[in-house]
């Protein structure tokens, strides 16, 4: 029984570990491509509708250039 728990405890972490990894990647793909559309103008109103992010967290990655 300890080793069949073990055996699917362990699983379960390594399946957790790999969706993790994926999801620290694609969202660190989806940040910079705030950044770089809002670096040509598109509102975070916009990259808000389009991802189903608030647009405050849009602006508060993607903040207007200061220029």
């Amino acid at each position: 029984m300890t080793s069949e728990a073990e055996a699917q405890i362990r699983e379960a972490a390594r399946k957790r570990e790999k969706s993790k990894a994926a999801f620290d990647r694609d969202d660190a793909a989806l940040r910079e491509l705030f950044v770089t559309w809002r670096a040509q103008g598109v509102g975070p109103s916009d990259m808000a509708r389009w991802s189903g992010m608030t647009r405050e967290w849009v602006a508060k990655i993607a903040p207007a250039s200061k220029s």
